[in-house]
């Protein structure tokens, strides 16, 4: 048996569980029990109805267990880093899967870049609200000791800065690099509209492709990267003129930055504004525009973006463009509506595959799970007993009181319940041994899962299957039971998956079994 990772494992009720979004973990859907202002049904549409520019399938912002963020993470591996700032930036974004097939990315902020928890869920539920097809929107938080995380949505296809700076089959053609400038104004405008005019540190590496190839801002700039710390990260070259003065950020300094990207666009290079402005005054253009392009735009086209990055780059703030000015200035340009922006960046459509049949010969257990004869299912569980719980837990003599006394009497009331198909009371029993926290059962989590599915609840059962992994990372009685909860959810490639791995973990024990009895 794998060694237990020393995490705390949360038991969220069946209750909590959004049905509609298959939200497998436990989410609150708000601090106060209602809904806020603006904030999106939790089958991601709007309240009143889905306008122009709102976000469509986002979940509502809600609060995540760490143990939740652990797993999705694989324990914040390092093979899961997407972004690292580094020394002036030390918090790290990493990538995760949730429960429900939902990829997050996740902030992890250092322990006390804000001690305050109070201020820093305050800050989050403020961004949280906000929703919008150009922005990767915030999904939710954690506040967990000296833990502070944030979620969003995940970005599939890379930065800004990877297609512009570190390219690899081509550049963006120059009709793309004219959507990113206007769908980045829309989302400011957004947010200034919504009370959010404030964007720390943008930069090339804030702007995201989706799965659409579609840019979109990142919304962790809508934070600061701390309470008290600074608000730009990058070269000082970059930085706003009023922000190196007085150290705090205006809108007017979030239009300087977006001058900044505007630069990056044109040249396909990093520019420090002062050389950039020199090159536009002694009217060199040409000479900033990037030569992958060279006979591939409209030089009026040019001139006009340009001119935009000039005003955008003002020493006095006041001189600087508003975001509906800098709208009004490139929707016009806008040649290519019709072309979706994977074709235009020459990258392919995420699409789910078609699901396939087992690769492995399936056990009885197997058997059962892929008709989801549930009545099978109950039978070889009852059968198989504890057997294999051997290992998961390790108990001193101190630990025998009268808590574990009740806690194991619970769990045989539940085992008796079980046995008999009283389904409803062996949840509740269950759930009793569970609760206290002192030992883990992944056995346990797969009857629960499958008294759930009994009691049509297959968000739950999901959750308590992926709980039994968590304990027993390579047992296929939990892969199993997920592909079961994840087919009456009618997820069926996701399904097909799960019984794939539990067969690959199967015929892998079998050959360490068998090798082991040869020696």
């Amino acid at each position: 048996m794998p060694e237990l990772p020393n995490i705390s494992l949360s038991q969220p009720t069946a209750g909590a569980m959004g049905c509609c979004e298959s939200a497998f973990i436990a989410e609150k859907g708000n601090r106060d029990g209602k809904r806020k202002p603006n904030q999106q049904q939790k089958d991601g549409s709007a309240p009143n109805g889905s306008k122009e520019g709102e976000a469509d399938g986002v979940p509502s912002f809600s609060e995540f267990s760490l143990a939740d963020l652990r797993l999705a993470t694989n324990n914040f591996s390092s093979d899961f880093i997407v972004s690292e700032g580094g020394e002036k930036a030390p918090n790290l974004v990493y990538k995760g899967r949730l429960q429900n097939k939902r990829w997050i990315a996740v902030k992890k902020f250092t322990k006390m870049a804000w001690p305050e928890p109070k201020q820093f869920v305050d800050e989050a539920w403020g961004v949280g609200k906000l929703r919008h097809r150009r922005l990767a929107n915030l999904i939710g938080y954690c506040c967990d000791g000296d833990e502070r995380l944030l979620v969003a949505e995940y970005m599939p296809n890379d930065t800004l800065a990877k297609h512009l700076f570190h390219w690899e089959t081509q550049t963006i053609e120059w009709a793309m690099r004219l959507r990113v400038a206007l769908y980045i104004a829309e989302a400011l405008d957004y947010c200034s509209n919504e009370g959010h005019p404030l964007y720390h540190d943008l930069n090339a590496y804030r702007v995201l492709f989706d799965e659409n190839g579609d840019p979109r801002l990142s919304c962790f700039g809508l934070m600061k990267n701390s309470r008290d710390g600074k608000s730009y990260s990058t070269n000082l070259a970059y930085t706003p003129p009023e922000y190196l003065r007085t150290g705090r950020v205006t809108s007017e300094s979030v239009i300087y930055s977006y001058g900044t990207v505007l630069l990056d666009l044109l040249s396909g290079k990093h520019i420090p504004p002062s050389h950039a402005l020199d090159m536009i005054r002694g009217r060199n253009t040409l000479a900033l525009m990037d030569s992958h392009l060279d006979g591939k735009f409209s030089p009026e086209e040019g001139t006009t973006v340009v001119g935009l990055a000039s005003r955008c780059l003002q020493y006095e703030a006041r001189e600087r463009p508003t975001p509906k000015n800098l709208i009004a200035a490139l929707v016009p340009l806008q040649t290519k509506p019709e072309v979706p922006s994977y074709v235009m960046l020459g990258i392919s459509k995420r699409e789910e595959a078609a699901p396939t049949s087992p690769q492995h010969p399936l056990s009885p257990l197997g058997e059962a799970c892929s008709r989801m004869d549930l009545t099978a299912i109950h039978q070889l569980l009852v059968t198989a007993h504890y057997r294999d719980d051997e290992g998961t837990n390790e108990l001193s003599f101190q630990e025998w009181t009268q808590q574990m006394r009740d806690m194991l009497e619970a769990r045989k009331r539940g085992d008796f319940a079980f046995r008999d198909k009283d389904f409803k009371t062996a949840i509740d029993c269950y759930t009793q041994f569970l609760d206290v926290g002192t030992m883990v059962s992944p056995t346990v989590y797969a009857r629960r899962s499958l008294c759930h599915l009994l009691c049509d609840q297959p968000d739950a059962a999901l959750r308590d299957a992926m709980q039994a992994q968590f304990v027993y990372p390579e047992w296929p009685t939990a892969f199993y039971m997920q592909a079961v909860a994840l087919a009456k959810l009618n997820m069926h490639k996701d399904a097909a998956d799960m019984l794939n791995e539990a067969s690959s973990l199967e015929d892998r024990q079998k050959s360490r079994s068998s090798h082991s009895q040869q020696q």
